[in-house]
């Protein structure tokens, strides 16, 4: 179970704004969990065959949530409050990779998102679709949370307690 790579498809994102509704909770697609480090260059001095890449500052690609649309959101509230009204209030959000039991493996804590796209698919008469939301969210930066790093720990170490080491320690650290 532990040597499988995990699906994608069980998530759950949850917003730091009130009120929020169930639906609030149920996404379809989130993308945009990207960094990149720039690279800064100097060249060597004295030395013409080469320059020095260094890492510099990170950026961090715009956050893409779709979903069904429904009648009440908070969430869709807070995004058309902030395009509409000119209203921005940043939130921060947890984005949780669930497992068969439904409990978090890992986790990206999202800091101060603002929408800045509003997205609601195309009407028409000759289809049956559903009609698909989506919020477009800018963040400063996000941090992931290894909850199975954690959960390993756990595992090894009571294996180790019933193996009967009783030397064995539990050592966990969440960044």
């Amino acid at each position: 179970m532990l040597d499988y790579p995990f699906t994608g498809f069980h998530f759950l994102v949850v917003f730091e704004i009130f009120p929020q509704v169930p639906n609030d909770f149920r996404f379809q697609e989130v993308t945009g969990l990207t960094v990149d480090v720039n690279m800064d260059t100097y060249n060597e001095g004295g030395e013409n065959r080469f320059v020095h890449s260094l890492p510099g500052r990170t950026k961090y690609a715009d956050l893409l949530l779709k979903r069904g649309m429904t009648l009440v959101s908070g969430i869709s509230a807070w995004c058309l409050d902030a395009i509409e009204n000119f209203n921005y209030q940043p939130t921060n959000l947890l984005i949780s990779l669930l497992n068969e039991d439904h409990l978090p493996v890992s986790s990206w804590y999202v800091v101060n998102a603002i929408p800045v796209r509003y997205d609601i698919t195309g009407l028409n008469a000759e289809q049956n679709q559903i009609m698909i939301e989506s919020l477009t969210l800018r963040y400063e930066y996000y941090k992931t949370l290894n909850l199975s790093a954690a959960f390993n720990a756990v595992v090894g170490a009571v294996a180790g307690l019933a193996g009967g080491d009783s030397g064995a320690s539990i050592s966990i650290s969440v960044p």
